[in-house]
């Protein structure tokens, strides 16, 4: 059995029917200056019943893909947003 990786972050936008953009944030040390740094990125998540809307805090886990950028399922709604 393999494991699926996880995401959390937060839904950037609603991108069309079923489909939500999600920004995680990961902390790396800078190399130089071993600081902690924010880096981004975004990923299209598969919204089956639409219920995820913007500001929300999601999980996300990986499964086959659904189109050419889209490879993650919502697994969770951690918590709802202001907008």
């Amino acid at each position: 059995m393999s494991l699926k990786r996880e995401i959390q972050g937060v839904v950037v936008q609603k991108t069309g029917d079923k489909t939500a953009t999600v920004l995680v944030e990961r902390r790396v040390m800078h190399p130089r200056y071993h600081k902690f740094v924010k880096r981004f990125k975004k990923y299209l998540v598969h919204d089956e019943s639409n219920v995820a809307n913007a500001g929300d805090t999601i999980v996300a886990v990986e499964c086959r893909p659904l189109s050419k950028r889209k490879s993650f399922r919502l697994k969770a709604v951690l918590a709802t947003g202001v907008a």
